[in-house]
C-alpha cells in the first residue's frame, strides 16, 4: 500500500480490487471512517510504427459495446511497468516493442491506490498476431498523428487519462508540436 495509512486495515479482498479502513481524526476532534481501494497498477502503449502512425485498438470485453483504447492491461505481480507495457502491447497486438519510454505515470484517483504508467514505443514492429484474453476481442488499427489528436472528441475513447493530454495537444501548438517530436523523433 502506497497511498493509505499504516493503520488501515484490509477489510474486503476481491480479484482486482482490496478494500481498506482506517480511522481518521476529523478536524473537529472527532473521528470517521475513511476507505481506500486497491488495485493493481496498469499500463498503456502508444504504440508508433516505422512509418509514423500510431497504434490504437477497438476492444469489447463481457458486457460492454465496443469501444476503442491505447493497448494495454495490468501489470502482474512482481512485474515491472517496462515489462507490463512490452507484454500487454505483444499480446494485445502482436506488435514487439523495442524502444521504448515512460510518457506519464499517473495516480489517477486520490481514494484509489493505482498509478497507470503509459509509455511511447516507437518503431514496433508486427511480429505475430494478437492473443487475447478470454474476455476481450480486439481489433487493432493504424492512424495518423492528426486523427490521434483527434480522439480527444470520441465518447467511445476510453483512454481516459491521455484525452486530457490530447485536446490540450489539439488546442496549443507548441505543446503540439513538442507532443509530434517526442513520438517521432
Amino acid at each position: 500500500m502506497k497511498k493509505f495509512p499504516k493503520k488501515a486495515k484490509r477489510v474486503f479482498k476481491g480479484v482486482i480490487f482490496d478494500v481498506y479502513q482506517w480511522r481518521q481524526k476529523m478536524f473537529d476532534n472527532t473521528y470517521e471512517i475513511f476507505e481506500g481501494l486497491e488495485r493493481a497498477d496498469t499500463v498503456e502503449v502508444i504504440g508508433v510504427t516505422k512509418d509514423k502512425k500510431i497504434i490504437i485498438q477497438q476492444q469489447k470485453q463481457p458486457g460492454t459495446s465496443w469501444f476503442m483504447s491505447l493497448p494495454g492491461g495490468r501489470m502482474e505481480k512482481g512485474e515491472s511497468p517496462v515489462d507490463a507495457a512490452k507484454r500487454e502491447f505483444l499480446e494485445e497486438t502482436g506488435y514487439k516493442v523495442s524502444k521504448i519510454k515512460l510518457f506519464k505515470k499517473i495516480d489517477p484517483l486520490p481514494k484509489w491506490d493505482w498509478s497507470i504508467y503509459i509509455y511511447i514505443a516507437r518503431d514496433v514492429e508486427k511480429v505475430s498476431e494478437s492473443t487475447p484474453d478470454s474476455g476481450e476481442k480486439l481489433k487493432t488499427s493504424i492512424i495518423t498523428f492528426n486523427q490521434f489528436l483527434k480522439l480527444s472528441d470520441n465518447p467511445n475513447f476510453k483512454s481516459g487519462e491521455i484525452v486530457n493530454y490530447l485536446l490540450r495537444a489539439r488546442l496549443n501548438k507548441n505543446m503540439m508540436n513538442k507532443f509530434k517530436k517526442l513520438l517521432f523523433k
